[in-house]
Formats: C-alpha cells, sequence, structure tokens
C-alpha cells in the first residue's frame, strides 16, 4: 500500500495585540462596559426610591384619609324633614351596640372619662376634671366641657342616617369615634356643620378631625355633598406639612370600680330606654323609664 505524505500547514501568522488587550475587550469596548455599570446603578436607585415612596405612602394616615374619602359617594343634602334629636335614641343612653356600650355608664360620663385628666368620679359619674382641648388648644374647666359629635346628628340625617334602622342611628349618636368632649360654646359655634361650613379654630387638629369625620362616614354608609368632599381633600393633601400628625381619641376606661356595684342593675337618674320600660334596681326598688327634665331616666315608681 502506498501513502502519499503531503507538506505540514504553514503557521498562522501571530495575532498582534496591545499591551492592555483581553478576549472580553476584543468583543466590547470599555465604554459599552461603563455605560451597562452606570445603567445598572441607576436602575437599582431608581428602584429603592420608588420602594421608599410607597412606604411612606402606606404610613401617611392622610393619604389613607383621602383613599377612604373617595370611597364615600358624593350627593346632594336630602332635606332635614323628620329630623329631630329623638330619631337618635334616648341621649347618652348605654343601650348600644359600640365601644363602652353596655358597661353601665351613659356614654357621656364615658367619653368624660376619656378626655379629661385629673378627674375625680364616683361610679359611672365624673365629678370633676380638666379637658386639654383639641378644637381650641386651650385648657378648659370641667363646668365648660360639651360633647360634640364629630359628624354632627342633622348632617348624618340629610347625608343618609335618616335611612338606617333605628338601633344604627342609636349606635351613631352614641359611638366613641363619633364623640369628642370640647369648650362648650365652640360646641355651640359649630351647630350642624360639616366639613364645608366648619372647622376646629385650632389648625393643627383639623386634619385630624377632617380624617375623623370621613372613618366616621364609612363606618355607617353616610355620603359627602361636594364641598365638604372638595374641603377635605384640600386639606388632607396639605396635611402632611401643616399636621401635627394624626391624633385620635383611645379606648372609653372602665368606671371607677370604687364603690363597686352589687349588680348591672339600673339606678334612679340614669339615661334609660325605651320610655316605659320597668326595671328592679340593686336595692329591690321597681323603677320606671319616664321623660325627666328633657331626658328618659329611670324613676322610682
Amino acid at each position: 500500500m502506498t501513502y502519499t505524505t503531503y507538506p505540514p500547514y504553514p503557521p498562522s501568522p501571530p495575532i498582534r495585540r496591545g499591551p492592555n488587550h483581553t478576549k472580553e475587550a476584543s468583543r466590547f469596548p470599555r465604554w459599552v462596559w461603563i455605560a451597562v455599570a452606570v445603567a445598572v446603578v441607576v436602575i437599582v436607585a431608581a428602584g429603592i426610591v420608588l420602594w421608599l415612596d410607597h412606604r411612606k405612602s402606606e404610613d401617611n394616615p392622610w393619604n389613607t384619609a383621602l383613599q377612604k374619602l373617595e370611597t364615600l359617594q358624593v350627593k346632594g343634602r336630602a332635606p332635614k324633614t323628620g329630623y329631630s334629636r329623638d330619631e337618635f335614641g334616648p341621649p347618652w343612653t348605654d343601650d348600644v351596640n359600640v365601644p363602652g356600650g353596655h358597661n353601665g355608664c351613659d356614654t357621656r360620663d364615658d367619653i368624660l372619662r376619656r378626655d379629661l385628666t385629673d378627674l375625680t368620679s364616683r361610679g359611672c359619674t365624673v365629678l370633676s376634671g380638666t379637658l386639654h382641648d383639641p378644637y381650641t388648644d386651650t385648657t378648659i374647666p370641667f363646668h365648660s366641657v360639651q360633647i360634640d359629635h364629630v359628624v354632627a346628628l342633622q348632617d348624618a340625617w340629610q347625608t343618609g342616617a335618616q335611612q338606617l334602622p333605628m338601633q344604627t342611628r342609636q349606635n351613631f349618636a352614641n359611638d366613641p369615634r363619633n364623640l369628642q368632649a370640647t369648650d362648650g360654646s365652640t360646641n355651640q359655634g359649630k351647630r350642624d356643620g360639616d366639613a364645608a361650613t366648619w372647622l376646629p379654630p385650632n389648625k393643627a387638629y383639623r386634619c385630624t378631625y377632617v380624617a375623623r369625620q370621613v372613618d366616621v362616614k364609612a363606618l355607617y354608609n353616610l355620603w359627602v355633598t361636594q364641598a365638604e368632599h372638595d374641603k377635605i381633600a384640600e386639606l388632607l393633601q396639605g396635611c402632611a406639612t401643616t399636621s401635627t400628625g394624626l391624633s385620635t381619641p383611645g379606648p372609653v376606661p372602665d368606671p371607677d370600680p370604687s364603690p363597686t356595684p352589687t349588680s348591672r342593675a339600673p339606678r334612679a337618674g340614669q339615661f334609660c330606654a325605651p320610655r316605659g320600660a320597668t326595671a328592679q334596681s340593686s336595692t329591690g326598688a321597681r323603677l320606671v323609664c319616664a321623660r325627666a327634665d328633657g331626658r328618659d331616666r329611670w324613676e322610682t315608681a
């Protein structure tokens, strides 16, 4: 067998490389790598900024209130026809299904115990105390304190409450979330105003005030008027820079345990409902729910 011998391949010519040449650099110029690095830094920084903004938005109570405001219906005010205080049940009745209800004390005393400092009480009844009034940013003596409905009863009646069951209206009128101890003359000046017509004199509290109104209206499915909506939105949008922060009342405290009641039976003079009801006091006296001083109270039969 004969084999053919071929001459070897000539060696490839050497590739000339610069002193700083690398394999990667032969594929992409250095400026490309610099641009990619800058782009990555920009993308990561933008992501961090967006995440921080999102966290800030989540932690901002004013944004939360604004979002809740947008869930409320915007409608015109209904007629006042049929409104009276009696449509919201006996004043300060304890017969309600809200925090503090059925604790044996009327709602007014519950709110006084919550909002006053340096108070003295006997059982349920608050005898004295001092109010650091958020509406006026002043100190109010006990004899000048009144309880305000944050969303006024007549305003509620004209923005959906007249369509609610009686028990729900009674809950609304005694719900601690809708009640605030304040200066009597300030409360009288508010009358039945909404946010479009009345705001607390203390500007630092206005954001909290309207946020509480939004919470209450959302809770009881009430609507807002266009003027009311626009005023609340205007305030909340500026609250991050003009307000000291959301400050809502704490829970209703338990009544003074001294003297300890022998039972949860009513006593003469307490508010009651419904009119005509009968009960027995802890001492065995027969009581009847009757009108006295413009309110329904337990009286000895």
